[in-house]
């Protein structure tokens, strides 16, 4: 199970940060933040690895039959490896854009802010807000954690949707030999 975790767990979480890398890359770190939608729109198709994987662990490792909980342990477990690799690819990002993102989508959050055109004490309450939360995520364990957290629910929601399809053997069944 554990080269079922790591394999498809991996390659998920990584296909999960080149793309929003490359948009990233494509918009600069202004556009890396516009929408939310997007970006789990990826995690969603890279986490979607996590189906595949467990149905290859069905089929290869429990000869096509496979119970709900240890689809949802197979799911798991390639959810948190993906974590894991998602979380360590971002703080590359960020390294290797000199922490640009942190600033700019500081500075988009706090002009939307601006542009609403609210009460001057409304608006000053809300920047200080993004201003303290753009403080905390320069602490690195709270980044981790925050990174983290981000993709999580997404790969633990399609592990759960993965085990309770394919425990029923007759969903994209093994294909026999011969």
């Amino acid at each position: 199970m554990l080269r079922y975790a790591i394999t498809y767990g991996a390659i998920g979480g990584l296909i999960v940060i080149a793309a929003i890398s490359a948009v990233m890359l494509i918009s600069g770190p202004e556009g890396a933040g516009s929408s939310q939608a997007a970006g789990y729109a990826f995690m969603l198709a890279g986490l979607s690895l996590i189906f595949v994987g467990v149905k290859r662990y069905r089929d290869v490792e429990r000869g096509g039959v496979i119970t709900f909980g240890q689809g949802f342990l197979v799911g798991l477990s390639m959810a948190v490896v993906a974590g894991i690799f998602y979380t360590i690819g971002w703080e590359g990002v960020l390294r290797a854009t000199d922490f640009a993102f942190i600033d700019t989508y500081g500075d988009t959050l706090i002009n939307s802010i601006r542009a609403e055109g609210l009460a001057a004490a409304e608006e000053a309450a809300r920047i200080a807000e993004v201003e303290e939360a753009m403080e905390m995520y320069r602490n690195l364990f709270f980044r981790l954690a925050i990174t983290f957290v981000e993709i999580f629910p997404v790969g633990l929601l399609v592990a759960l949707i993965s085990a309770a399809v394919l425990r029923n053997p007759n969903v994209l069944p093994a294909r026999a030999n011969g």
